[in-house]
């Protein structure tokens, strides 16, 4: 298993594209907001909803694996996104991804389980500010209207063409997270700050 520690050399899929997105945030008057956050741990988890695994699971991690079609269970520091039946994908503070594995694998027991560390995988693009679902709906064909998709909902759709995670957070003004893996993170990038000139 390769190693995904964070070290002092450790670089972003975005460190590049850091100044253009804190110009962007300060050009829209706040309007727009970009970051990334990056290295945030990001496991992967496959078993059997119905399962004493996921009750374990839930417990272990201190918030219950969510059952609900598209949906988010968030608590303390830890998210967890509901990707399927049988799979979620839980986000925690960088450097975590060890220790979520162990916790997961420990409460599984002997249930078949598939736990597998895909932080290095992803990378996360915060995307908030009042028109921050304008600019999302420009390359997204969900509905992101608030009816249709606030906060604690969560998507695998694509956006200007990438295929992302996209998560409605559950805090008042905090936006959205674009999860989008690392080799397409420049384009999407590249395409949020083009699609964010009108607001600028």
């Amino acid at each position: 298993m390769a190693d995904t520690a964070l070290t002092a050399q450790s670089r972003s899929p975005l460190a590049h594209a850091a100044d253009r997105l804190a110009a962007a945030t300060r050009s829209s008057g706040g309007v727009v907001r970009l970051a990334e956050l990056p290295f945030l741990a990001q496991v992967n988890i496959r078993l059997d909803a119905k399962g004493a695994a996921a009750d374990a699971v839930g417990l272990a991690l201190g918030l219950p694996l969510p059952l609900e079609p598209e949906t988010v269970v968030r608590a303390g520091e830890l998210t967890a996104l509901w990707l399927g039946p049988d799979e979620w994908l839980v986000v925690g503070p960088p450097g975590t991804q060890r220790d979520l594995e162990r916790r997961i694998r420990s409460a599984a027991g002997d249930e078949p389980v598939s736990v597998t560390d895909v932080s290095a995988q992803r990378t996360t693009v915060l995307v908030a500010g009042p028109r921050a679902r304008d600019l999302l709906s420009h390359g997204c064909s969900l509905d992101l209207h608030p009816r249709a998709f606030g906060p604690g909902r969560c998507a695998q759709t694509n956006l200007a063409r990438t295929q992302v995670v996209l998560v409605a957070r559950d805090q008042p003004r905090a936006g959205f997270w674009v999860l989008v893996r690392s080799s397409f993170a420049g384009y999407l990038t590249d395409w949020l700050l083009d699609a964010a000139a009108e607001y600028i």
